[in-house]
């Protein structure tokens, strides 16, 4: 399994990069994230060219099947996100 980069791992790379405390980078990573949440909540696109984009989606109500008991259930239409990978993203992981 490959290793796992988490925030505060990535908080602190960002700050070694740039030459920032890990304070006002940890505040720049969460406004990041709390921008991206409201707007793909509120039905917009995000999207950084040739890195990530983020979409809600949403998925029709449908019938479904209980694996325990076989019966026939309607599962509820719900709304969820997409994120793809972009150009740039995608080459640097060839």
């Amino acid at each position: 399994m490959a290793d796992t980069l988490n925030k505060s791992d990535l908080v602190a790379a960002i700050a070694a990069e740039t030459g920032e405390s890990q304070a006002a980078v940890g505040k720049v990573v969460d406004a990041f994230f709390s921008v991206v949440a409201a707007q793909v909540g509120g039905g917009k696109k995000v999207s950084i060219p040739g890195w990530l984009s983020f979409e809600k989606t949403h998925r029709a109500a449908r019938a479904g099947r209980n694996p325990a008991t076989g019966e026939t259930i309607q599962i509820a239409a719900s709304n969820g996100v997409s994120v793809k990978a972009g150009s740039k993203l995608k080459a640097a992981v060839k």
